[in-house]
């Protein structure tokens, strides 16, 4: 446990103490940097009451930021498959 950093990670103008490994820090510090813009964004485009309404529509985005590149990566990999598959028909029809 010697190894770990002991960080703050401020957020909606709260500060988070944190212990991480030092391979998380970079990582976690531009996430923070990034919910910090996305924060500003939302407050001047729209009336925000408060900021736990600032925080949900952030986790909104984030959240489908994620579904999106998951929904992406799987019809990526469903294309790379019939792109074998149409090789490797014609390999099987070149080789017989």
């Amino acid at each position: 446990m010697s190894n770990q950093l002991k960080i703050k990670i401020s957020i909606a103008d709260r500060v988070y103490p944190m212990t991480i490994l030092p391979e998380q820090e970079e990582g976690l510090r531009k996430a923070a940097k990034k919910i910090e813009f996305m924060i500003k964004q939302f407050e001047q485009s729209y009336a925000v009451r408060d900021k736990q309404d600032v925080l949900a529509m952030c986790a909104l985005q984030f959240a489908a930021q994620t579904e999106q590149k998951s929904i992406d990566r799987s019809s990526e990999v469903l294309l790379a498959e019939d792109k074998l598959k149409a090789l490797n028909d014609l390999l099987d029809k070149h080789l017989v």
